[in-house]
Formats: structure tokens, C-alpha cells, sequence
């Protein structure tokens, strides 16, 4: 059950900040245009880069924040809620994380949103419960000073079946969203959503500014197998058709990254490649990083990522 003390504790806190118009509230839109210093676009850290040492306890989600800027020199980090599952809510550590970053001239991009139902399910009242469960998110998001939170448009059924129940899902709770000034952003992350035809049709017909995209470069797997605990990608919809296609609706970018060449290069993403069609989208918002590779230390890959794209973005901008 919702705790109507909190939610009313949270929504006051960011009363502030109600006043401001669509486009400011929401910098996917505001930031078009704009160049941060010689690179066309913001760096930002997905905490899922640190999903070891999270897993393992060696770093706790308070704690993020001063990692990403102190080890890493990032200043916009993006959270992930399986870190503070049991915190949507509890308004003393929201607060203590809101003061952490402030202090720190840290800024809250997003929060990545897993486990709590699926937007796509074929069932009308687990969807609604779904839809309901994000809620909370959206009022932590609003809370942090975050511009969006990020979904999944995941279900089982056919391909237009589960679009038809996600449009559904994700137009109700972008309305809410749009109520908070949060955008309700979808992941390519598997499944139907990693077909670039798929999900950008969704995003035609939900037709809300506060619904987008969230393109990851490496989540066009389309169809997997597992074999030893190992996910065995067998399709893949092609990642730069798939960004091209999903970047009119992109509120934010994710750089998958997993291995590199001796020049500092991803060996399996073209990086100049598919950054020069985020650039020609005329995005100019945040670029997470996203490592997921085993070859180096997520300290290691971080950093390995974070100098690719530095690297890249200048030569584009």
C-alpha cells in the first residue's frame, strides 16, 4: 500500500519546481541545440556499470554518486532501482541522497525501473497493477530532480498483441508522468522492444511528449538462447537502423560497451558510427555509459568507455 504521508512528504518537496514549463522540466527537449563544452552531448553513469560490487555489497546505491564523480570525474549519474528497491517511498533517504548530490554538484538524470510488472502483460488488471506500481518511481524521479524514468514495454504474446497492451500501458503512465514533468522513457531491452519497427510504432501511436525512447547500442537481440548461464544473442534487428529509428523519441542515450581493441576502440560497436547518428538527430542531452564487459574491471571498462566517447565526441562536434 501506497504511504500517502510520504508520497505527500515527496511531492511537496519538489512543489518548487512545479512551475516550470514542458520544456525545461524536461530536458530531452530543452537540451536540442545546446553544446556542452566541445562535445555536442553530456556524460552520464549508469549505475548498472557497477552491478558487481553493488551485487556483492562493496558499494551501496547512497554511496553512487560520490563514486561516479570522485573515481570517475561524472557528474550525472542514472540509478538503478534493484539498488534501493525498498526506498521509492522513504522520504529520509531520498532526502539524505538528494543532499549527497547536491553537495557533491551531482545531477540526478534517471532511474532505471525493473521488477515491477510488465507493461505488455496480456492481462488488463496485472497491467494495471504494473502501470500503478511505477508510480511511486515517477514521484522518487520527480523528487531527485531526474527527467525521466526508464521502462520496459516487456509481455508475452504475439508482436501486436503485446504493442497494443503497451501502448495501452505506457499511454496511461506517461499522463501521469506528464502531470510530474517526468517522461516515461522505453529501453530497447529485449524481446519485442529491441525491434527498432516495433518500438518505434509504439511510440507513434502513444503520441505523448512525455513518452520516448532510451536507444542502448548493444540491446538489439531480438532472439536469445541460453547455454551454461550465457545468453547466446541468434537475431539481431541492426543497432544503427535501430538507433536511427529510435532517436526522434530519445530523451537519453545508453553506450553499451563490453570489449575493446588495443586503440581504445568497442570492437563490436561502430562508436563514430552510431554516435554520428545521434548527433544527427539533433540530441544533445546525456549519453550513459553502460559497460557490461568482463575483460576489464567496471572501474576499468568505465573509464575505457568514458575516453572512447570523450574521443568521439569531439571528432563529431
Amino acid at each position: 500500500m501506497i504511504d500517502k504521508k510520504r508520497r505527500a512528504f515527496i511531492k511537496k518537496g519538489i512543489s518548487a519546481t512545479a512551475g516550470v514549463g514542458l520544456f525545461t522540466a524536461f530536458p530531452g527537449f530543452s537540451s536540442f541545440g545546446e553544446e556542452h563544452g566541445d562535445m555536442f552531448f553530456k556524460i552520464s553513469l549508469a549505475e548498472w556499470s557497477l552491478n558487481k560490487l553493488l551485487f556483492k555489497g562493496d558499494l551501496k546505491n547512497i554511496d553512487f554518486p560520490a563514486k561516479a564523480k570522485n573515481d570517475f570525474g561524472i557528474d550525472a549519474v542514472e540509478y538503478v532501482n534493484q539498488f534501493f528497491k525498498d526506498k521509492a517511498e522513504d522520504a529520509g533517504y531520498l532526502s539524505e541522497l538528494k543532499t549527497r548530490c547536491s553537495d557533491l554538484g551531482v545531477t540526478n538524470v534517471l532511474i532505471m525501473i525493473d521488477g515491477e510488472g510488465d507493461l505488455g502483460d496480456q492481462d488488463k488488471k496485472k497491467r494495471k497493477q504494473a502501470i500503478e506500481n511505477h508510480y511511486k518511481w515517477v514521484d522518487a524521479a520527480k523528487f531527485l530532480g531526474c527527467h525521466s524514468i526508464r521502462v520496459n514495454a516487456a509481455g508475452n504474446g504475439t508482436y501486436e498483441e503485446v504493442q497494443k497492451a503497451a501502448i495501452d500501458s505506457l499511454g496511461t503512465l506517461s499522463e501521469y508522468g506528464e502531470k510530474a514533468g517526468i517522461g516515461i522513457i522505453v529501453e530497447n531491452h529485449g524481446g519485442y522492444s529491441s525491434n527498432g519497427d516495433w518500438l518505434s510504432t509504439v511510440m507513434k501511436e502513444v503520441d505523448n511528449p512525455y513518452c520516448g525512447t532510451l536507444p542502448d547500442f548493444g540491446n538489439f537481440c531480438i532472439k536469445a538462447k541460453y547455454e551454461n548461464r550465457q545468453r547466446i544473442c541468434l537475431e539481431e534487428f541492426d543497432k544503427y537502423k535501430g538507433t536511427e529509428m529510435l532517436m526522434p523519441y530519445a530523451k537519453g542515450v545508453s553506450a553499451k560497451s563490453h570489449v575493446f581493441d588495443d586503440e581504445g576502440n568497442e570492437r563490436n560497436i561502430d562508436y563514430y558510427q552510431i554516435m554520428k547518428i545521434v548527433k544527427d538527430a539533433g540530441f544533445s542531452g546525456y549519453v550513459g555509459i553502460e559497460y557490461e564487459g568482463s575483460e576489464l574491471s567496471p572501474e576499468d571498462g568505465i573509464i575505457a568507455t568514458k575516453k572512447l566517447l570523450e574521443k568521439v565526441g569531439k571528432a563529431l562536434s
